[in-house]
């Protein structure tokens, strides 16, 4: 309760700065600042790519454009975040796929374990003709997808049992995004998918609620799970990017000399996250290991085997023949 109402003042605040700013009025050579929330850490390589743009968005813009970055859930979680772009109370956020799906049905795809061959496949995907549709899917939502960034694969980390097989998952709670997707995955490896916000998993796998959960390495350092999880198995088992967007409300009242501005630093932003982020996965690995962490790699085949009835699902639908057009990507 304490939480929900420092939220919505934090948010009710924003909102009055942000319509001060002139973006939420009539448009002119006023100063705009847009509000940007997300849920990682500031050492996050994601936070750091957004905090580049942000420069670059001044600069550009001699200082009539600028981004203020609210971290660490400040103004709520991604579902939250992503409502408030919707209102247009907010005027940007960073997601993973996976809470998009409620939004964008077609942003599922992503969310279907091991789609994508290795990270060159994906990122061919995400830049081409599939990856531009999926950004532009949300829009008649009030979500204008900017561009995506690098969110590495995502494995299984545990607290006191490690997981190399998928029958190692059985009678084990899982914490996962609230996406339908995650949910099923995890039931047709034989685990118990458990939602709950990134806010709140540290706490939740100190105190049992949970008995791991699943991230890149670099999440699961920044938030200092490695603390509590002392098993790490890289199955590798999905791949889902994280995605910058903007309010269509908010997008539309900006100059189209300031939309490409923000266009082009998001692009240069995607460029120097992914330098960071090979950079910081391989170090969050290390620094994993160093505090005691076994880094386990089990065989992926048993996981790719079982999770086929959850592929079958999909065969013939918009999700099916949108995944096997991503896998024909060459």
């Amino acid at each position: 309760m304490i939480r929900n109402a420092i939220m919505m003042v934090l948010l009710f605040s924003c909102a009055t700065l942000f319509l001060a700013s002139g973006c939420g009025g009539q448009q002119g050579s006023r100063e705009r600042t847009l509000k940007l929330s997300h849920g990682l850490d500031v050492t996050h390589p994601v936070h750091k790519a957004m905090v580049f743009m942000a420069e670059r968005v001044k600069e550009n813009s001699a200082g009539r454009l600028s981004i203020e970055i609210y971290p660490n859930e400040q103004l709520g979680s991604e579902r939250e975040n992503l409502e408030q772009l919707q209102l247009g109370s907010l005027a940007m956020t960073k997601t993973s796929s996976g809470p998009m799906e409620s939004f964008v049905p077609a942003m599922k795809v992503f969310g279907l374990p091991y789609l994508f061959r290795d990270s060159e496949h994906m990122w061919k995907v995400l830049k081409g003709e599939i990856g531009r549709e999926l950004l532009q899917a949300g829009e008649s939502k009030g979500l204008k997808g900017l561009c995506y960034f690098d969110a590495g694969a995502r494995s299984f980390y545990t607290v006191r049992k490690a997981i190399q097989t998928p029958e190692d998952l059985q009678g084990m709670k899982i914490r996962v995004m609230k996406s339908e997707m995650c949910l099923r995955m995890i039931q047709s490896m034989g685990g118990s998918p458990t939602p709950i916000d990134w806010g709140e998993l540290y706490t939740s796998l100190q105190q049992g609620v949970v008995d791991g959960a699943e991230n890149n390495p670099p999440s699961f350092v920044t938030a200092r799970h490695y603390e509590i999880c002392k098993y790490y198995s890289l199955d590798e088992h999905v791949r889902l990017p994280d995605v910058l967007l903007i309010s269509t409300a908010v997008w539309n009242k900006l100059p189209p000399e300031e939309q490409q501005i923000l266009s082009e630093a998001a692009k240069e932003a995607v460029e120097y996250q992914r330098e960071l982020w090979n950079e910081v996965e391989q170090s969050s690995l290390t620094k994993a290991k160093e505090a005691g962490v076994t880094i386990l790699h089990p065989d992926k085949q048993p996981f790719r085997e079982s999770v086929q009835s959850l592929w079958q699902e999909f065969d013939n639908t918009e999700i099916g023949r949108l995944a096997r057009r991503i896998q024909e990507v060459e």
